[in-house]
């Protein structure tokens, strides 16, 4: 039998989905080339990536997380503070990163990858080979907080749904139906507090990890711009890639942006093997 026929078999998916704490892997992929982690938005899920996998490589195994309060942890307590996620999430995906492995962030899930990715870095552990960064701008000097994220946690009901009317990504009967509202508005504001909390080290050394940066056009919370000062956070950037579209530009261009993830991790991989060499 060929290399190459064992390599096929040792990387069939078995597809029966894994659930592991935070962890849910939809499709279990035996000697996996590599594990990809997806994290999600500030009142979100792992359902923001549902049926990722069908996209990407079929030696990839993708890993979506959710945080506490939600999806697979809904009866567990929700976290406001980003450093408290990010200390639980290093503790979930420990036993995850034997194999090479990437994280893809969204929103609030970017900020969580970045500082995920700078905690294993200070603990010695191994390192994402690529990190990409989803409509989420470059930390910045804390005065300047308040032009993107205003004061959401203190919002009213009928102001708060307004803001995730104009940001996309939430369903109408989440916004409309009064239970499912009151089920699920407390799982914004802690997000949003989470993001507007959120005080990122002003002299952090830049990343070694390759860095992708991607965006919506006419996201009205992101700009350009700020997803453009990305570039002072890592020494190694494989560019800003946008979209047609808002916050939630990936609900409409998936295929796309589910392309550009794995033509950046292909070319992370390349600097990896360059520095080897």
């Amino acid at each position: 039998m060929s290399t190459h026929a064992v390599s096929r078999i040792a990387t069939k998916p078995t597809g029966r989905p894994l659930v592991h704490g935070a962890v849910t892997c939809p499709r279990p992929v035996p000697g996996a080339a590599l594990r990809l982690f997806l994290f999600h938005h500030a009142g979100g899920s792992h359902l923001l990536y549902k049926d990722w996998e069908a996209e990407l490589p079929a030696d990839w195994e993708v890993c979506l997380l959710d945080a506490p309060g939600r999806g697979n942890l809904r009866d567990t307590p929700p976290i406001d503070n980003s450093v408290e996620l990010v200390d639980f999430f290093s503790r979930e995906i420990l036993r995850w990163t034997s194999r090479p492995f990437a994280f893809f962030g969204h929103s609030m899930g970017a900020l969580v990858a970045y500082e995920l990715t700078r905690h294993l870095a200070a603990e010695k552990r191994r390192l994402p080979l690529w990190l990409g960064l989803s409509a989420c701008g470059a930390p910045r000097p804390a005065h300047d907080d308040a032009e993107e994220t205003g004061a959401r946690p203190a919002l009213t009901d009928d102001e708060l749904r307004r803001l995730l009317r104009s940001l996309g990504g939430t369903p109408d009967v989440v916004l409309n139906e009064g239970a499912l509202w009151r089920l699920f508005s407390p799982i914004f504001r802690n997000d949003f507090t989470l993001v507007d909390t959120w005080r990122p080290e002003a002299d952090a050394e830049p990343l070694r990890v390759p860095t992708s940066v991607f965006g919506g056009d006419n996201d009205p919370m992101v700009r350009r711009e700020s997803l453009a000062a990305w570039t002072d956070r890592t020494e190694h950037f494989l560019g800003l890639n946008m979209f047609d579209g808002g916050h939630f530009y990936l609900d409409s261009r998936r295929r796309s942006t589910v392309r550009r993830i794995t033509a950046a991790v292909a070319a992370a991989r390349r600097t990896a093997q360059e520095h080897i060499d």
